[in-house]
Order: C-alpha cells, then structure tokens, then sequence
C-alpha cells in the first residue's frame, strides 16, 4: 500500500522488520520450540525435581541426586502435616500441638535417593543388629583410623550440625559384599541405604531416628553404594562409620 504525505510516498509491507510469520515459519518455530522443552524435562528437570533419570545425563550432572533429595524433603513435609491435622482433629491444644510436631521433626526421616515413590527395594541388604557404641570423638572433618588391631578395613567420623546430612559410598562390582557398622555415639540419626551407577538407582533401606546398624550390604549392580545421614536433632551428632569387605575404594563427600 503507498500514501502520498506532504509529496512523500511511504511503502507499508506484510514483513515487519523482516520476520517472516508464514505458517510454515511459524510451525517450525513452534516444533524447535517444543524439542528443546522436551530436551530440557528430560535431562534437567525430571532429574533435579523428581531425581527421575531415564537417560542417565541427571546423574552425571549430580542432577539426580537433588531431585532424590527434594522428594524426600517433600515427604518430610507432608508427613508432618499429616501428623498436624490429625492432632487437631483430636481437640489438644496449640501447645500440645507444638510439643507434638516438635517431637516428629526429630523423628523424621527421609534422606536419600529413589527414583520415584513407587522404586521397589531389595533383599539383598542384611537387616542391621544393635552393635556396642563406639566411643565418640569431637571431630568435624572425616579422619581414617589409625588402630592398627582394628579388624575392620576403613573407619570414618562425620560430625554433623542440626540439620546437616553426608554421603559416603563404597565403589562395588555386582554381587560383591561388603560389611559394615554405624553409630551416631548416643544421637540418632535418618539415614537411607542406596546406590547408583550406570543410570540404574536403587534404595535399599531408610531409617529414622537410628542410634546404630550392622550390617551386610551386597551390590545389586556395578557402581557406588552407601548411606546418606541426615541429623534431624537440634544438637551435633558424630556418626561412626566401619566397613570392610569385597568393594574397590570409598567415595567420600
């Protein structure tokens, strides 16, 4: 279309500064569009939000691991309000109320790693057994033992604050066993057993408020399994860890 203004012709085109919106055009911008979305829920949020892996890039990326974490974190919380509204369904008082959710954070766990809620466990891994608590040692950094009569292969100490949670894994072909004791030195702690590797996880056993365990964990594939500790009490804890047995090295934080 031309206008004539003051004796000055003006051209108006359908190209606004030379985008070109044809359907055809349009269309691809709308499948690249929806490809990199797609590209993106797969590899980056299924594994940071949900720990939902199925390519094995979110573990790589240590993706995987926070999306495990989130889950059970959200788990924590509706346990929690569970507890909340059955409590005032029962008529106690705020106070009580308090008292009551106070106690079942100190209680709660839910630390680790599986992939979805609905992630079968195994029976590969040993039911634990009370064993006798190690003396405590006020330390904050990871220190292997020197005692050179101990019959147990490697011993850590972690010294964790309020609220506070450590990983510590063990390098392990399939099949291979490996024996182990824990103690949180007169605390408890949460803790989940798990392991990854080549894209597959598993979480073999969670526990909540647990002084200690023994055990034998046995690897259900190739690749690194352990605990993850989580100290949900208002005060510092020490937890102990021995293990000996068929794994190659131990992955520590």
């Amino acid at each position: 279309m031309q206008s004539n203004t003051g004796g000055r012709k003006t051209n108006t085109s359908s190209n606004v500064q030379d985008v070109n919106a044809t359907p055809g055009g349009l269309i691809k911008a709308t499948v690249g569009a929806a490809v990199v979305a797609s590209a993106i829920l797969t590899f980056v949020w299924l594994p940071a939000e949900y720990g939902i892996d199925p390519t094995g890039v979110g573990h790589m990326l240590g993706l995987t691991e926070m999306g495990h974490i989130k889950e059970q974190l959200h788990a924590e919380a509706d346990a929690a309000a569970a507890s909340a509204t059955k409590t005032t369904q029962t008529g106690l008082s705020s106070p009580a109320i308090t008292e009551q959710l106070d106690a079942i954070q100190l209680q709660l766990t839910a630390i680790a790693a599986s992939i979805e809620s609905k992630t079968p466990t195994t029976n590969n891994h040993v039911a634990a057994q009370p064993a006798a608590q190690p003396a405590a040692q006020n330390t904050s950094k990871p220190e292997p033992s020197t005692n050179p009569v101990t019959q147990w292969r490697d011993e850590f100490q972690y010294s964790l604050e309020p609220g506070e949670g450590i990983e510590v894994k063990l390098v392990m072909d399939e099949g291979t066993v490996a024996e182990f004791e824990w103690s949180a030195n007169g605390a408890v702690l949460n803790h989940d057993t798990h392991g990854d590797g080549n894209g597959r996880s598993i979480s073999y056993e969670k526990g909540r408020s647990i002084p200690q365990q023994t055990g034998q964990l046995i690897a259900a594939f190739t690749g690194k399994h352990g605990w993850y500790w989580r100290n949900r009490t208002d005060e510092k804890v020490l937890v102990t860890l021995r293990t000996k047995g068929d794994y190659k090295e131990i992955a520590l934080p």
